[in-house]
């Protein structure tokens, strides 16, 4: 008698996408096969659903097939992006940092919940409505990340009129959208200490919050104001940034400061935060930020500036809290 027996052969081997398939098992003509879709769009899913079948239903003794499609959660990390006042460069912050950590090898997500002015369309060049699936919006892509913005849901010119309830509900939205393998979010919040502010930290728990200010005393004043409220909302603040810092004159080369210089970087001190790094007053940035070419994605001092932000921040957050 021989030592070992035949085991039949699987008749389910040879199956497509082997390498996500998690379990197979045939059993009176019912074929059922566990998919992992960690990763996966919604369509990318779904069509792997439908070759998955197709294959299995030519299988010899399989009349009917159950495929189960189960994900891991991403660890996702959402960081705010808010400053006390508006006209400081928070949102042209908000996407180049996005872009700039993108292209340190993050995967990352960019939220425009700015209901005053919700200018991440015009910064990216991207106008394009998002689509929807299951519920859930689809984000638009562009340079390299992915982004929606309550910029995409009103017609261009048209302002967004929405009291307090309205605004929070819409960020949920945004928020809870189809983020695909994102593992960075960056919110990009209104200026001030308001409705969107509170019912992001409520609802959704941010790791932490970068503030934006220039470098004059009456700009860090509503800093300190945003500062305050998340410390006393426990979301730990992981630094500022100066922004508008210096003015090289065009014509002979030498620097100016017409919003001064260092009181960001003082009040960091003052305050017990990080201070991430400065970002000068160029005219570049601005004629590219009009034409939606954020500095970030090219090459220059612009761009080398928001590197050295966004490796400050990954420093920052990769840095244990005791």
């Amino acid at each position: 008698m021989c030592a070992f027996m035949d085991h039949p052969a699987d008749p389910l081997t040879g199956l497509p996408h082997d390498e996500r398939i998690r379990s197979r098992k045939l059993a009176g003509g019912v074929a059922t096969i566990i998919v992992d879709a960690t990763g996966l769009s919604s369509e990318q899913a779904k069509a792997i659903e439908e070759n998955l079948r197709a294959a299995a239903l030519k299988v010899a003794g399989v009349a009917e097939v159950r495929i189960a499609m189960t994900a891991s959660q991403p660890h996702r990390t959402l960081i705010a992006i808010g400053s006390g006042k508006g006209g400081v460069g928070k949102s042209t912050v908000s996407a180049n940092l996005a872009i700039a950590m993108a292209r340190a090898g993050k995967k990352v997500g960019l939220i425009d919940a700015d209901v005053y002015g919700p200018s991440q369309p015009t910064l990216l060049g991207k106008h394009d409505k998002p689509e929807g699936k299951d519920d859930r919006l689809i984000p638009v892509e562009a340079h390299g990340i992915r982004f929606l913005s309550l910029g995409q849901l009103v017609s261009p010119g048209h302002a967004l009129a929405w009291r307090g309830p309205m605004a929070t509900g819409a960020l949920a939205n945004l928020i809870e959208a189809d983020w695909g393998d994102a593992e960075l979010i960056i919110v990009d919040l209104p200026p001030g200490t308001g409705d969107v502010q509170l019912s992001l930290i409520q609802r959704s728990r941010p790791a932490g919050a970068v503030i934006v200010s220039t470098p004059q005393d009456l700009s860090l004043i509503d800093a300190r104001r945003a500062v305050d409220l998340f410390n006393k909302t426990s979301v730990p603040v992981l630094g500022i940034i100066e922004n508008m810092a210096t003015y090289a004159c065009p014509h002979c080369g030498e620097d100016s400061h017409p919003f001064g210089t260092g009181g960001a970087e003082k009040a960091a001190g003052e305050l017990g935060v990080p201070f991430l790094g400065r970002l000068p007053l160029s005219l570049m940035l601005r004629e590219a930020s009009d034409a939606g070419e954020p500095p970030a994605a090219g090459d220059g001092p612009e761009a080398e500036a928001f590197a050295a932000l966004a490796s400050e921040l990954l420093k920052v957050l990769e840095t244990p809290v005791h």
